[in-house]
C-alpha cells in the first residue's frame, strides 16, 4: 500500500497539481478540519474537488476523522502550544478515533492526504501517515 502527502502552502496551482500527477495517486484525502478558508485560495473544498477532476482525473473526498479537533488545533495555532504537547494530543486522537478501524485501507492506499502546512515536519499528516503505518504495517508514505 502507498500513501501520498501535500501541502498547499507555499505552492502556486501548478506547482501543487503538477505534484500530484504520481502513478498510483487517485485521490485526494482532504484532512483539514476547515476546508472552505478564504487563505485556501485553489484549494477551497468545491473549486479544490473541480481541479482535481478536470486537470488530473483524481477524486477528492474529505475525512474530518483525520483533522485535529478545533481546540487542539487553537491550543497549538493560537495559543502558542509547543510541538511535542500537539503531537502527543493528535495521536491521543487518532487512537480515540480508532482511524485505523474506521478508515478503509482501500481509501488511503492510492490517496494523498491534504493539509495546509508547506512541508511535513510539523504537520499532522504526516502524523496520521505513521499512525496508520505503525497499526497496518505495509504502508509506504511519499511526502509531495
Amino acid at each position: 500500500m502507498k500513501v501520498f502527502t501535500i501541502g498547499f502552502t507555499k505552492k502556486n496551482a501548478e506547482q501543487f497539481f503538477g505534484r500530484l500527477k504520481q502513478p498510483g495517486l487517485v485521490r485526494l484525502i482532504d484532512a483539514r478540519l476547515n476546508n472552505v478558508s478564504q487563505l485556501a485560495g485553489f484549494t477551497k473544498k468545491d473549486d479544490l474537488r473541480f481541479f482535481l477532476r478536470q486537470i488530473s482525473n483524481i477524486d477528492y473526498l474529505h475525512l474530518t476523522d483525520l483533522a485535529p479537533s478545533q481546540d487542539i488545533l487553537d491550543d497549538y495555532k493560537k495559543n502558542g502550544g509547543d510541538w511535542t504537547s500537539y503531537e502527543h494530543k493528535f495521536l491521543a486522537l487518532m487512537e480515540k478515533r480508532r482511524v485505523e478501524e474506521t478508515v478503509s485501507k482501500d481509501i488511503i492506499n492510492g490517496g494523498c492526504l491534504l493539509c495546509s502546512e508547506a512541508t511535513p515536519d510539523h504537520c499532522h499528516r504526516r502524523l496520521v501517515a505513521e499512525y496508520l503505518k505503525s497499526r497496518w504495517g505495509d504502508l509506504e508514505i511519499v511526502h509531495l
